[in-house]
Parts: C-alpha cells; sequence; structure tokens
C-alpha cells in the first residue's frame, strides 16, 4: 500500500490535538464511532459500516471431501480483498502488509477462537462436509479496518443460512429453500475485534483511530473479546513497549465495547428475521429489486362461458346508439364526390384561379410586346435619321442639295430593317416560352400545395 504522505505540519497538527485531549472528528478519547449494519436479498450478505469505513461481507457454502486429519469436521474459509475503490493507496493484483496482516487476525479471530461449530458442517464423515466461505470487501476505507471487518464477518456467519440434507444409505439429498427451510450455522460466541492506537510511546491512547489518526501512531493494539469477557486473540504492532497496566486497561475498554456491539448485532438480526417473515425487507435490500421469474406472476382465476351469448346481447342493448353513419356520398359540387364529413374538393376553383392567372399572364406578354415594338419602331428611326445627316454632309461636300420627292432613298435605306424584324421576333418567342415555363412552375406549385 502506498499512501499518500502526510506533512509535517499535519502530523504536529494532530498530535498537539492527542495531547490536549481532542480528536479530529469530535470524539472523546475513548468514543468508538457508530456501527451501521445493512442486510442484502440473500441470506448471508451484509454491509458494516464504521463510520466512514465500509465492509462487505458475504458467505457462501459448497459440499466437499474432509481434510484428512479432520474427516468429521467442515472447513472454514476466510478471504479479504482490498480494492483500488476503497483507497487510492491500495494497488490492484498486489497483496500489501495490510492485507496479509488482516487475514490472519480475522482466521485467529474467527476460526482459532471455535466460534463456528465445524463438526455441525459434517454430512457423511470422511466423505463430504461443508465448506463455509467468508468473502470481505473493503469499500470505502477511514480507519480501523480489523475492526470493521470482524464485525462484518461475525455478522454474515450468523445471518447465513445452509441448505438442509438428508442421507440415505451413501445418497445425499440437497434440498432447495422451497422444499425445505434452511438452516442456520451452529455459532457458539461472538468474538468481536476492538483496536487501541498509542501516541508518544504509550502515553496517549486512542480507541477507534481513524485513517489520519492511523498516520501519526507509534502502535497499535488489537484485542478480540465476546461478551462473556474471554479473550480471543490480541495482537500488538509498531515496536512499542506495554506495561501490564496499559493492555489490563484496554482489556477493560474492550469488554464494554463488545457487550454494546453484540446487542447491537443481535437486535438488527431480530429485526431482519422478523422483517423477512412478514415479507418485507430490510437494510440496503429495499433499493435492490426481485429478480425472480415469479415475482409478476397472477394467480388464474376461472372464466365462465356458459351464458356469453346472453350477456353480450345485455351489454349491447344497454350500449348507447352508435352515431350517424353516412352510407351515401355526400355531393359538395356538381362533378365532384366525397364519401363522410372533410374537406371539400377546390379543384374546379384551382381550375378557375389557374385559367384568371393565364389570362393575367398572357395580358402582361402583350403589354411586353407592344413595349418591344416601341422600342423597334424609335430604334429605326434614329437608325434613318442619322444615315439621312450623313448622306446630307457627303452631299454638301461634293454636290450642291437637291430636293426630290423619290423615294428610292427610303427603300435602301429600310433594306437593314430585315436584320431588327427577326431580332424581334426571336424576342417574342424568348418572352412567350419564359412566360410558359412560369406559367407551368405556378400551376404546379399550386396543384402542389391543394
Amino acid at each position: 500500500m502506498k499512501a499518500t504522505p502526510i506533512s509535517n505540519c499535519e502530523r504536529r497538527f494532530i498530535l498537539r490535538a492527542i495531547e490536549e485531549r481532542k480528536r479530529l472528528d469530535g470524539r472523546q478519547c475513548y468514543d468508538y464511532r457508530n456501527v451501521r449494519i445493512s442486510f442484502g436479498p440473500d441470506y448471508g450478505c451484509c454491509v458494516v459500516e464504521l463510520g466512514k469505513t465500509r465492509v462487505l461481507a458475504q458467505v457462501s457454502c459448497e459440499l466437499v471431501p474432509p481434510k484428512p486429519n479432520r474427516p468429521a469436521e467442515g472447513i472454514l474459509f476466510f478471504n479479504f480483498e482490498l480494492s483500488p475503490m476503497a483507497a487510492p493507496g491500495f494497488e490492484p493484483g498486489r497483496q500489501p502488509e495490510l492485507l496479509v496482516k488482516v487475514n490472519r487476525l480475522i482466521e485467529r479471530c474467527l476460526r482459532n477462537s471455535k466460534c463456528v461449530d465445524t463438526e455441525s458442517l459434517c454430512v457423511v464423515a470422511g466423505e463430504k462436509v461443508w465448506q463455509i466461505r467468508l468473502d470481505l470487501h473493503l469499500l470505502n476505507h477511514d480507519g480501523n479496518i480489523i475492526d470493521a471487518a470482524s464485525i462484518a464477518g461475525i455478522v454474515a456467519l450468523c445471518h447465513f443460512r445452509r441448505p438442509d440434507v438428508s442421507v440415505q444409505g451413501e445418497e445425499v439429498t440437497v434440498y432447495t429453500p422451497e422444499e425445505r427451510d434452511p438452516v442456520p450455522l451452529s455459532i457458539h460466541h461472538m468474538p468481536i475485534c476492538v483496536s487501541f492506537a498509542f501516541y508518544h510511546q504509550g502515553t496517549y491512547l486512542l480507541v477507534d483511530p481513524s485513517e489520519r489518526e492511523e498516520r501519526v501512531m507509534d502502535g497499535l493494539l488489537v484485542i478480540a473479546m465476546n461478551k462473556h469477557g474471554e479473550i480471543c486473540t490480541i495482537q500488538s504492532s509498531g515496536g512499542i513497549m506495554l506495561v501490564t497496566d496499559q493492555v489490563l486497561r484496554c482489556s477493560k475498554i474492550t469488554a464494554v465495547k463488545v457487550a454494546e456491539i453484540t446487542e447491537l448485532i443481535q437486535k438488527a438480526l431480530e429485526n431482519d428475521q422478523k422483517v423477512r417473515k412478514e415479507g418485507g425487507k430490510f437494510g440496503f435490500a429495499e433499493s435492490i429489486p426481485n429478480q425472480k421469474i415469479t415475482a409478476f406472476k397472477m394467480e388464474s382465476t376461472a372464466v365462465d362461458t356458459d351464458k356469453v351469448e346472453e350477456q353480450a346481447e345485455e351489454i349491447i342493448a344497454k350500449a348507447e346508439p352508435p352515431s350517424e353513419v353516412f352510407s351515401t356520398p355526400i355531393l359538395h359540387a356538381p362533378g365532384t364526390a366525397q364519401i363522410g364529413e372533410g374537406i371539400e374538393n377546390s379543384w374546379g376553383d384551382l381550375e378557375e384561379s389557374e385559367r384568371e392567372d393565364a389570362a393575367e399572364e398572357e395580358g402582361e406578354s402583350e403589354a411586353v410586346a407592344l413595349e418591344c415594338q416601341k422600342m423597334e419602331t424609335e430604334d429605326t428611326s434614329t437608325m434613318r435619321e442619322t444615315e439621312d445627316t450623313s448622306a446630307v454632309k457627303e452631299s454638301k461636300k461634293d454636290e450642291p442639295i437637291v430636293l426630290s420627292d423619290s423615294e428610292e432613298e427610303e427603300v435602301v435605306i429600310l433594306e437593314p430593317q430585315e436584320v431588327p424584324k427577326k431580332t424581334r421576333t426571336q424576342t417574342n418567342s424568348k418572352q412567350e416560352n419564359t412566360s410558359k415555363k412560369a406559367f407551368n412552375k405556378r400551376r404546379r406549385k399550386k396543384r402542389a400545395a391543394y
């Protein structure tokens, strides 16, 4: 585990607060954080919250051959996991010293204390026994993982139910929960760990240290005890020397804390059992849906089909009469027909509007043609005037002006008029084509709109 380094200033601040008998979360030196227990939808699943430290416990079982040296006893297997989700210092795929330490302590607390009756887990001596597996997962790390893991482990074992079995000769039958009620484990006592942190070489003592307080402690003492005052295991780490009075004082504090936690566990188990018998959910299982196929199954009901026709006639007689139905088409206008009620056909109106538009466009095209003719006449007159003036100038130079009534000169001048006539016909044809195209476009648009 690569924990984030703590600064010297923060270290001095925490130690100074401990010397003044103050803690960062406002607790007293011997106060324990609040413990909250929540159960899952299945037996043997629970979440224990010790302050902000959260541990998930899950118990499972399996029929396996027994150990050769203990043929009439079941097997207990413990597994504790630290995930990067709990704290950024935990690396996946590696086993830090903290993980090994917690695993060994949980095994000594639960297995070596003989809290679970392993002989009751034997099905057939030397052939088949129950293997009970306890998996612990750290969800959030805020200090004192050992205490939270021990509480979660013993709660999950007390809450677990294994399937019932029967033995007939050499045949072993395992019953489902629907066939027979599951059987709880035989628990003799509940060992619970309580941790104590020491500072200034044992001068100051704190119960249930938080994550920041664990960073600056000099040593740690863990005592596992049951409510009868029997010490199940004890472990000291950190290399500090403790005197007898300190250990005795810690054991007395442990007895008080264990009695309180044991009472809380028993109440939580009783409440969960009561709610399950009533068919409800308890703890975080309230937010988990019931993942069963028969969850939404409805009971079948018998239907009487003897008097179906009579009932149908009565229903029809009591029903309101239907609305008026038009069997013949409605003639909105001559030449149009439509079945049912709706919008009248407007194709006739469309044709009239198209005719009006065509008449307006024809009038516009005639006006354009007249304007073009006026422009052409003006152009021809100007051409004549320019030619006359040029001829008069030439005659002034060579000969005197002679006035004559002949129209030969005008005939000669009118020869170039053939070209503008062609242009006029071309322009008129182009304008007619453009007007026809525009008319067709407008007609299409109006038909599409209707």
